[in-house]
């Protein structure tokens, strides 16, 4: 039986500019960094480094070498927040693309784009 979900494969163009978005941008830290010798590097990285669900960032070029039949598409990720407007403003502060705050039933959510143009969205909830 499943009992929580582990990882999320993140697949970029470029794992460096990925890797310095997700750090020194939004503030997630490196909880590992593998490379096999062969070409094959990920990265894992999380909000915190003791989060139950990480991302490991893969190079996209690379994974379609390897596995041509994967989807390599970005997936739909929300984060949660306890403090909505001041990630924001540290977001636009970085120069990230940001999106207006809405508010929604579950909370007041908005979105993000990384270097690759990959939306992400954000959510406080009530």
């Amino acid at each position: 039986m499943i009992h929580k979900l582990g990882q999320v494969m993140l697949y970029v163009t470029n794992q460096e500019d990925a890797l310095k978005f997700w750090t020194e941008k939004v503030g997630f830290a490196v909880i590992s960094e593998e490379d096999n010798g062969q070409g094959m590097r990920w990265i894992e990285i999380a909000p915190t480094p003791e989060a139950e669900t990480s991302i490991v960032l893969h190079n996209k070029e690379f994974i379609a070498k390897m596995e041509p039949g994967l989807n390599l598409e970005t997936p739909s990720l929300l984060f949660y927040t306890e403090d909505l407007e001041t990630f924001r403003e540290k977001l636009l502060k970085e120069g990230v693309t940001v999106g207006e705050v809405m508010t929604m039933p579950t909370g007041k959510v908005f979105n993000f784009s990384d270097d690759e143009d990959n939306y992400f969205a954000v959510l406080e909830k009530k």
